[in-house]
């Protein structure tokens, strides 16, 4: 059995024949090449596979494929424009809010929405909203800080007619 997903993945159209049991992680990273999405636990406990679902974070090793038909999808690899990184990627960077990578994409992708939500969070609000991140390397203090410093930036931005 088959089913035609058509949807857009980083603002272009996608279509594909799929086996409807398909998780979105596994189409992104296998029918996409988008490999920026991480496979992690597989129960979504660890954040490392979190996209945006219209505007909305989720775990992508949770959601079928095809519940994600006609949507907008953003992954990591969506993020960065004509070769300059995301104020929240560059924030990850300047900040060491990572060290293996390997959580970095899905907390990046967490932190976005948690800005979008709480544009002005404390330490306490970034810690709270990202507890479904697990990250084994850092500590999260040097994610917290990337978290203030992205929003920051991202705020900047908006003022000066950036996103």
């Amino acid at each position: 059995m088959s089913a035609t997903l058509s949807l857009t993945v980083n603002g272009k159209a996608v279509s594909a024949t799929i086996d409807p049991r398909t998780l979105l992680v596994d189409f992104l990273r296998q029918n996409l090449g988008l490999t920026g999405v991480h496979v992690g636990c597989d129960t979504a406990q660890c954040g490392a596979c979190t996209v945006h679902l219209d505007g909305r974070a989720v775990k992508s090793c949770n959601v079928l494929a095809m519940q994600a038909a006609g949507a907008k999808v953003l992954t990591i690899e969506g993020l960065a424009t004509d070769g300059e990184l995301h104020p929240m990627q560059a924030a990850f960077r300047e900040c060491h809010g990572l060290q293996c990578g390997f959580c970095t994409p899905g907390m990046v992708m967490s932190a976005l929405d948690l800005c979008a939500r709480h544009p002005h969070a404390d330490e306490a609000t970034i810690r709270a909203e990202l507890e479904g991140n697990l990250c084994r390397c850092t500590g999260y203090h040097n994610i917290v800080k990337a978290v203030k410093q992205g929003a920051a930036a991202m705020g900047q931005e908006a003022r000066h007619g950036g996103e």
